[in-house]
C-alpha cells in the first residue's frame, strides 16, 4: 500500500465514497455528486497550500495509481482552539485488508515526524465498529462520546486522541471481534 496526494482524477473514487448510502451510514448518508466534487476541489485547494495532508490510499498492485480509499489529516477549531483531526474512508471492495489501519499509522508516523500537529483527534460514529477498532489498535484513547457537525448533520461520535509517536507502541489488531479490528 501506498499514500499519494489526491488528485483531480480521484473524482470518481470520491463520488464512490461519499454518494454511495453503505459508504456514509455513520456518515449522516449519502451525499448530492455536486458536493462531492466540490469537496474534492476543496481539498486539491488545501494540499497544494499544505493545510492539510489529504492522502489516496492505493492498494499494492494498483497499476493505474487507483484509490481505494483516503485518509485526511486537517486542523479545525473547537471551543476556540485549534485541533488536529484524522479521518479516514475505504471503498468496500478493499475493505478488511488493513488499508486504513496501515494508513492511519504511515500518516501519524509523519505527523510525529514534522511536529506541527500536536494531539491528534478521531471521531468515528459510536456503531463504526471498525473504525473504532483501528483507533483502539493504534494506540488512541478514548475520551468518551460527544456529538459532531459533519456537512449541515449531527452525528454521535467516540472522541478519540493520540499523541503522534505515542501511537508506534500501541499492538497490532486483535482480531475480527471488534477489540483492535482493521476491517475499514
Amino acid at each position: 500500500m501506498r499514500l499519494r496526494n489526491v488528485a483531480a482524477g480521484d473524482v470518481e473514487a470520491y463520488v464512490r465514497m461519499r454518494c454511495d448510502e453503505a459508504m456514509m451510514a455513520e456518515l449522516g448518508g449519502p451525499l448530492p455528486r455536486e458536493q462531492v466534487e466540490e469537496r474534492l476541489r476543496k481539498d486539491l485547494r488545501l494540499v497544494a497550500e499544505d493545510g492539510a495532508w489529504i492522502k489516496a490510499i492505493v492498494p499494492d498492485g494498483a497499476e493505474d495509481g487507483a484509490a481505494a480509499g483516503v485518509v485526511t489529516l486537517w486542523q479545525d477549531e473547537e471551543d476556540g482552539a485549534t485541533v488536529s483531526e484524522i479521518g479516514w474512508m475505504v471503498l468496500p471492495a478493499f475493505q478488511g485488508r488493513g488499508l486504513a489501519k496501515a494508513a492511519v499509522r504511515r500518516v501519524l508516523d509523519a505527523a510525529a515526524a514534522d511536529g506541527r500537529w500536536g494531539e491528534v483527534h478521531a471521531s468515528p460514529g459510536t456503531t463504526n465498529g471498525p473504525s473504532n477498532g483501528i483507533c483502539r489498535a493504534l494506540g488512541f484513547r478514548l475520551l468518551g462520546e460527544r456529538d459532531v457537525d459533519f456537512g449541515d448533520r449531527v452525528l454521535r461520535t467516540n472522541h478519540w486522541v493520540v499523541t503522534p509517536g505515542e501511537h508506534r507502541r500501541a499492538p497490532d489488531g486483535l482480531g475480527s471481534d471488534g477489540l483492535g479490528s482493521d476491517t475499514d
